[in-house]
C-alpha cells in the first residue's frame, strides 16, 4: 500500500455518477442512485437494452426517493464511454462477470475520468486487483458490489490492493445516505463478506437439482421456512440470470477449486439452451 495518495475528494453535488452497464444490476444500481438525488450516465453499447432499463428506473425511483425523503436525480443513456465517465465523481462498473472484459472497461474508463474519480466494480466474485493490467492511477480503484437493490440493500466494499483508504469512508457515507448498508471487507477475497457465504448455498441447491433429489420449488419452500426468508435460493439465482450465476461458479471453480458439477450441470441443461432464468422465462422454478 502507498504511503502517500493524490487523490482528493471529488464534488458530488454538480457532477454525475457514471454506470457502465443497464443489464440487470446496472439498472437496479441507477434507480436507486438516481432516486437519491443524483445525476446519473449509463453507457450501455446495445442500445436495446436502453429503453427496458429506463422502464425499470421510472418505475421504480419515485416509491425509493420517497423511503428517502429526496427528490429524484436525472437519468441520462449513451453509447459513449468518454460522454458517461469524462466528468463523473464516480464510475461503477456493472458489466458481466468476465475477467477480460473487466479489464478492458476498467482500463478505458481509467485514461478517460477525472484523476479524482473513484473507479468501482460491482464484481461479486473476482477482485479488482485482478482488473489492473490496462491502469495507472490505481489509487481510485476498488470492488463496490451491489446485491439486489431495492430488495437487498447492502454494498460491499474491498481495496485493489492499492486503494486509498479515504476513499473507504468517503463512499460508504455516501452510500449510506443514497439508502444502501455499507460494508468494508478488511482483507482481499475472492467473493466478497456475504458473497462467500451465499456461493455455497447456491452450488449445493444446483447439486441437489442436477442429481435429481427434488425441484427447485421444492428447495425454495423449504429454504424459505427454515430461515424466515422471503425468497428461495432458485427464485433469487433465476432474477439475477442463470448465465451470471455460472460465470460467478466459474470464477469460484478456478480459484478456490470448489465442486465443478454444479457449474458444468447448470451450463449443460440451462446457459447453453438459452434458459437463463427471468430474463429468458425459463428458470430453475420451472
Amino acid at each position: 500500500m502507498p504511503s502517500t495518495s493524490p487523490w482528493t475528494k471529488p464534488d458530488t453535488t454538480t457532477r454525475p455518477i457514471a454506470i457502465i452497464g443497464a443489464g440487470v444490476m446496472g439498472r437496479r444500481i441507477a434507480m436507486m442512485w438516481m432516486a437519491s438525488g443524483q445525476t446519473v450516465i449509463v453507457c450501455e453499447k446495445q442500445t436495446s437494452n436502453h429503453d427496458p432499463a429506463l422502464e425499470y428506473i421510472n418505475a421504480n425511483k419515485d416509491t425509493q426517493a420517497a423511503k428517502l425523503g429526496t427528490k429524484p436525480g436525472t437519468v441520462k443513456f449513451t453509447t459513449s464511454m468518454k460522454e458517461a465517465v469524462e466528468r463523473a465523481w464516480m464510475v461503477i462498473e456493472a458489466v458481466p462477470e468476465v475477467l477480460e472484459m473487466k479489464i478492458d472497461i476498467l482500463g478505458q474508463v481509467d485514461q478517460l475520468a477525472p484523476a479524482d474519480c473513484i473507479i468501482t466494480t460491482n464484481s461479486s466474485s473476482l477482485r479488482s486487483s485482478q482488473m489492473l493490467a490496462n491502469t495507472t492511477k490505481n489509487y481510485r480503484i476498488c470492488n463496490g458490489h451491489y446485491y439486489m437493490p431495492p430488495d437487498q440493500l447492502y454494498f460491499e466494499v474491498m481495496s485493489c490492493g492499492y486503494t486509498d483508504p479515504d476513499i473507504f469512508s468517503f463512499l460508504m457515507e455516501k452510500a449510506a445516505i443514497a439508502g444502501f448498508k455499507p460494508v468494508h471487507a478488511q482483507k482481499e477475497s475472492t467473493g466478497l463478506v456475504f458473497n462467500r457465504i451465499w456461493a455455497g448455498i447456491k452450488r449445493e441447491c444446483l447439486l441437489v437439482l442436477a442429481e435429481g433429489v427434488t425441484n427447485g420449488a421444492t428447495i425454495d419452500h423449504m429454504f424459505k421456512s427454515w430461515f424466515e426468508a422471503k425468497k428461495g435460493p432458485c427464485l433469487m439465482m433465476d432474477t439475477v440470470g442463470l448465465d451470471t450465476v455460472y460465470n460467478i461458479e466459474n470464477v469460484y471453480s478456478k480459484e478456490l477449486h470448489t465442486d465443478p458439477r454444479a457449474k458444468e450441470w447448470l451450463k449443460a441443461e440451462y446457459v447453453d439452451k438459452g434458459n437463463l432464468g427471468a430474463k429468458s422465462g425459463k428458470r430453475l422454478l420451472g
